[in-house]
């Protein structure tokens, strides 16, 4: 497996991986889609980076994109991750952050941001930022709609001072 950067020639495969993934709603991944042709239309900007995992037959079997947060001093947030459905629980996910926690200790980041949903299609994901050292830093009740709360999670990756983190 290789991490690269995003090719306008993977729009297509990351779009079945988004379908295929049954976590997504429709209006999810039609913004997960908006926001890498987005990202094609202004390579020049930083507003999102998108890294892709290839396996050894060149085929993308997932990615992550993720940018800055505006007005903030070196936060970013991770806007999207998905690995295709038959490739769960192989490690690629976590190639994917490990790759983009390495990127931006280079751009000297302090903290990623990952904005998630409390329902049940996404307990896999939540479990999955837990063991990826994130932690929940704030419940939103009721956010996106009656009974789903938006969990924001949190890692540091430099610089002093609390995290916030629910559990401290």
């Amino acid at each position: 497996m290789r991490i690269r950067p995003y090719s306008s020639r993977d729009g297509a495969r990351i779009r079945d991986i988004l379908v295929r993934s049954m976590t997504f709603t429709d209006e999810e991944i039609a913004v997960a889609l908006d926001v890498i042709e987005e990202a094609q239309r202004h390579p020049d900007r930083d507003d999102y980076t998108i890294f892709c995992a290839q396996n050894d037959s060149e085929v993308v079997v997932g990615y992550i994109c993720f940018g800055p947060i505006p007005m903030t001093d070196r936060s970013y947030d991770l806007y999207w991750i998905c690995v295709d459905r038959g490739m769960k629980k192989s490690g690629i996910g976590t190639s994917l952050i490990l790759e983009m926690e390495s990127y931006l200790r280079k751009k000297g980041a302090r903290h990623i941001y990952i904005d998630t949903s409390s329902t049940a299609p996404y307990d896999d994901a939540r479990a999955f930022y837990d063991r990826r050292g994130y932690r929940a830093a704030a419940a939103l009740p009721d956010f996106y709609m009656d009974g789903d709360d938006k969990i924001i999670y949190l890692k540091k990756l430099q610089g002093k001072g609390r995290t916030g983190c629910l559990s401290e």
